[in-house]
């Protein structure tokens, strides 16, 4: 429901705006886009906001007049949304680079003077339509403009080629996974940190994985370094069976980039089956098979007591053939909101 003129409103359908805005600010949406899309102006929308804060749904009542002013009005909820999603705490000179709500509140009560609870800040933040999130961390040294250019240009340009040549796109990255790697919770009682009892040396294996849209998932486990002769053994057995030509897209990483990868692949067998291309300088999060080493990490080899390397070997092979039996799961790397652009 998009608003021409406010004051021309009845009190009902005034009051049911005022909900319907602040109900879709609940599930999630901006502030700033739901006064957009409704077309009222943002410190309308804030101002709806702290009333309703101040007293829950009643206070949206169109009838009401007057009452106290509430402690955080809508101009300072839409400085503390603002702060929160445009700004890094160590811009506050903050020494963490995620915001808590413990800091939160110090920003608010230095700003404003309001002490809350990290209960009441929670609730504020939700009222708001934020949620705490895992972050996607990127490098500072990464150039927008090239990832830009990249979504908008260069990509578009393979996947076009792709068709007119019949290749298939994959997209392949590097990883290694140690024995001291932990990851997830378990239950215990309250207060004692449980304890899991896991060896104390330290062993690792490296591993190459490349993944399509289609669903194709192919591997190979590295006792040792990945260098430019390992990535060219990952080629031949990606070419090794394929009916059709491999296009692989791959990071900037030096044995991606070296003379012998590069003579292999210039190579005149090589030349008509082969094409590889390069993701912007420091831009994983644009990477699909990215995707499989969280999967592997947290949610295989980072749950379970590591003893050995052959243990680790087999835990390791034994998850990545999962991944490949499981079409769905490869696509579903391809569903994150910084790799749906290669779906």
């Amino acid at each position: 429901m998009r608003i021409t003129d406010a004051r021309k409103l009845d009190h009902k359908t005034l009051t049911t705006v005022r909900q319907r805005a602040v109900a879709s600010v609940q599930e999630g949406n901006s502030p700033e886009i739901v006064a957009q899309t409704m077309g009222i102006a943002r410190a309308t929308m804030y101002g709806w906001l702290a009333k309703y804060r101040d007293g829950g749904w009643g206070s949206l009542d169109a009838r009401k007049r007057g009452g106290r002013p509430p402690k955080l009005d809508g101009a300072a909820l839409q400085w503390i949304f603002r702060t929160v999603t445009m700004k890094n705490p160590l811009q506050l000179k903050f020494t963490f680079a995620l915001w808590t709500a413990k800091m939160v509140g110090k920003v608010i009560a230095d700003r404003f003077g309001v002490k809350l609870s990290k209960a009441s800040v929670c609730r504020l933040l939700a009222q708001l339509g934020l949620t705490p999130q895992r972050p996607i961390w990127r490098a500072y040294q990464q150039r927008p403009e090239a990832v830009e250019q990249w979504l908008k240009k260069e990509f578009p340009m393979i996947r076009r080629l792709a068709i007119r040549e019949k290749a298939q796109i994959f997209f392949g990255d590097e990883a290694g996974v140690r024995s001291d790697h932990h990851a997830g919770t378990t239950w215990a009682s309250r207060g004692k940190t449980p304890v899991v009892s896991s060896t104390g040396a330290r062993f690792g294996l490296n591993m190459i994985s490349a993944v399509s849209a289609q669903g194709e998932f192919r591997f190979m486990v590295i006792k040792g370094r990945v260098g430019a002769t390992r990535f060219i053994e990952f080629i031949k057995r990606l070419l090794h069976g394929s009916a059709r030509k491999i296009f692989l897209i791959v990071d900037g990483h030096p044995s991606h980039k070296a003379r012998k990868v590069t003579q292999f692949i210039e190579s005149r067998p090589i030349k008509k089956r082969f094409r590889l291309f390069f993701l912007p300088p420091y831009s994983p999060e644009l990477n699909p098979d990215e995707r499989v080493w969280n999967d592997l990490k947290n949610g295989s080899i980072g749950r379970k007591a590591i003893v050995n390397s052959d243990q680790l070997h087999g835990a390791v092979v034994s998850h990545l053939r999962r991944i490949q039996k499981s079409p769905d799961r490869v696509r579903a790397y391809f569903q994150g909101e910084t790799t749906k652009y290669a779906a």
